[in-house]
């Protein structure tokens, strides 16, 4: 069980930031869904964002994303890797040496494309601030992939080097969304090899910081969403413990594994 900690922040009203938190997979996937629940049921129209880091070797897996390779399996087993399901779609992310962001939106535009453009305009302009140029890619978006980094959709964002460099998937429901991205900055070689059996992307250039990036692009999201108020607060213990049990569901276990 996740316990909280004095660092651990958010909005209580409204909730529009919530400071960095390291959790494991299925605490990090509850809160991103209490979040979006929470904005439905508020019918709030303001949007809110988040960053965060994972406890552990964890590798996401989209929402269609059904069948796993042996490799998986045996990492699993052997006690070297987690696996927990994301509410969104996608391919497998390996969640190692990079940082997490999740935008609950609820007024997006109704176009997917739209929406997925304009949900990562602030992370061009902040990256743009380290000296960093993102475009999206220009492949279609595919429901079921093995490694989300293998291939860059139009949901994706790519530097000047030819490197996807943000991953990004949604999950819509009630005409709100709830967009994940990975933002990729250090993968571990070896780590990464044994996952997709494929040598790992390059690492980000040097001038990119890895300490207060988050700072960086949450700027950027305040420009590109002016007139928002920012309060914070700490996360209840009635968070604390829906998150840890709602936790469960996004949970993925495989038969013989070793608790």
């Amino acid at each position: 069980m996740t316990q909280p900690n004095s660092q651990s922040q958010v909005i209580p009203n409204n909730r529009l930031f919530i400071e960095p938190l390291k959790l494991t997979g299925p605490c990090q996937m509850a809160l991103d869904m209490m979040l979006l629940e929470e904005s439905i049921k508020a019918k709030n129209d303001q949007p809110m964002i988040r960053f965060y880091s994972w406890e552990g070797d964890w590798l996401s897996v989209g929402s269609h994303q059904k069948i796993f390779p042996e490799r998986w399996k045996t990492l699993v087993r052997n006690q070297k890797l987690n696996l927990v399901r994301r509410p969104s779609g996608g391919g497998g992310v390996l969640h190692v040496g990079g940082l997490t962001y999740a935008l609950v939106w609820p007024s997006p535009p109704k176009s997917r494309p739209k929406a997925y453009l304009k949900a990562c305009e602030w992370l061009t302009k902040g990256f743009l601030k380290t000296g960093l140029v993102l475009q999206f890619g220009n492949k279609s978006p595919m429901r079921e992939v093995e490694n989300c980094f293998g291939t860059s959709s139009v949901a994706d964002l790519v530097d000047q080097f030819g490197q996807k460099r943000v991953g990004s998937a949604q999950y819509w429901r009630f005409g709100q969304l709830l967009q994940h991205g990975e933002i990729l900055l250090d993968p571990p070689k070896a780590l990464w090899q044994e996952v997709f059996n494929e040598e790992p992307p390059s690492p980000a250039p040097s001038w990119v910081p890895r300490q207060g990036l988050d700072q960086i692009l949450k700027k950027s999201f305040l420009t590109e969403w002016r007139g928002l108020e920012w309060k914070a607060d700490q996360l209840s213990m009635e968070d604390w413990n829906q998150m840890n049990t709602k936790g469960e569901r996004y949970e993925i276990r495989l038969p013989n594994s070793q608790e």
